[in-house]
């Protein structure tokens, strides 16, 4: 099958499995033209700036709402990225004169690790916890890696590449009963799980293209008891009161807040036809030999599922899928070469990490695009081996 005669290509790679839902770009339209809401939102000084700024409140609302939150406790950022960055960075510079210890994991996104690195370089140390082969944490375990001095724990509620689901409400439960301010990388459960953590985690990052909004907006929720924990880390006109500098994006925000509705509704829908897609790759794909499976088959993300091919270079395979979209790990790591770091600290072989695929779906996966996908991938993945030294 080739990339000419296949028809419209098969999106498993997470940035194009989450399209934005054709209602979401409808309503963003409307703020993009003279015909709409174009006002700037921080220039309430006449009715187009405030309009721009009642519809920013309206999103603000629906978004807290999908988090069980209030309104006031949702900073719109540029992406979970960025929410992450500040409440890592931004509480623990804040804090620094009182504590200076953190904890997270090594199979957290890079959005959580690289800020974790920086801190150590500024004189803060952080533990670094080594989940099972499964990839779970156990609740304990955070528990005993705390000390008088620790400010903060940031672990991920599903991961990235291997869809694994960590125990949010235990581990909030222990930071709590310790007085640990606890952060929490949401941004591949919403729209796939439940994640109305308000009132179990301090500080929640999450970005509307993982659930079909669009790119570029994201958000940091912040309990309002933790708000005098956080500082800004970067500063200009003091928009978001005072912890998110910069001019909102009205048309990002109101596409993000009608994502939101629509996840709302239909989560638990789109979960349930995801996990029975999945669950129809994984048995397409469990036909060929010396394959091993890096994804929890129950109890995990129903959008994630993570194979290693033995014999198989995984940039290799995935040049040898022209007609598919698919990653061999997370975006934010695919410019390198390097073998899964969330793999290898799982255990497996740097050879097992780097012979692996992530297959993401999405609302608009197709049982075509399944069945398609892993005959295209077991024929690419016999034929490589055959020429293999």
């Amino acid at each position: 099958m080739t990339a000419t005669h296949a028809g419209r290509p098969v999106y498993l790679d997470n940035a194009a499995t989450t399209a934005v839902d054709p209602r979401v770009a409808a309503v963003m339209a409307a703020y993009l033209t003279e015909e709409g809401v174009y006002g700037n939102p921080s220039s309430t000084a006449h009715a187009f700036g405030r309009e721009a700024a009642r519809c920013i409140e309206v999103a603000r609302a629906e978004v807290a709402a999908l988090m069980s939150a209030e309104p006031g406790e949702i900073v719109f950022t540029s992406g979970a990225t960025e929410a992450s960055n500040l409440a890592i960075l931004g509480t623990a510079r804040a804090n620094a004169d009182r504590r200076r210890h953190l904890v997270t994991a090594r199979t957290e996104h890079r959005a959580t690790l690289d800020p974790m690195r920086r801190l150590e370089k500024e004189g803060f140390a952080v533990t670094w916890l080594t989940p099972d082969r499964e990839g779970r944490l156990d609740a304990r375990d955070v528990r005993a890696a705390l000390r008088p001095d620790t400010l903060l724990v940031s672990i991920m509620h599903v991961n990235n590449e291997t869809g694994v689901v960590q125990d949010v409400a235990a581990i909030g439960a222990v930071c709590r009963a310790a007085g640990v301010l606890f952060h929490c990388d949401l941004a591949q459960g919403v729209g796939k799980l439940p994640t109305a953590f308000a009132g179990l985690i301090d500080f929640g990052s999450f970005t509307a293209h993982k659930f079909h909004g669009p790119k570029g907006i994201g958000a940091l929720y912040v309990a309002a008891a933790a708000r005098p924990w956080l500082a800004p880390i970067m500063f200009g006109g003091g928009q978001e009161r005072g912890l998110r500098s910069g001019t909102l994006a009205t048309h990002q925000i109101a596409g993000f807040g009608r994502a939101c509705a629509l996840v709302r509704v239909e989560a638990g829908s789109d979960a349930v036809r995801m996990e029975a897609l999945r669950a129809a790759l994984w048995r397409s794909l469990a036909d060929l030999p010396d394959v091993h499976l890096n994804s929890p088959l129950e109890g995990g993300s129903p959008a994630i599922l993570n194979v290693s091919f033995e014999g198989v270079e995984g940039e290799s395979l995935v040049s040898a899928l022209p007609e598919i979209a698919i990653s061999t790990g997370s975006a934010c790591s695919s410019a390198t070469a390097e073998p899964s770091y969330v793999l290898r600290a799982l255990g497996r072989s740097a050879e097992l990490a780097q012979s692996s695929l992530r297959f993401s779906l999405g609302r608009f996966t197709s049982e075509t695009d399944i069945a398609r996908a892993g005959e295209a991938v077991k024929h690419a993945v016999t034929r490589l081996r055959s020429v293999a030294p």
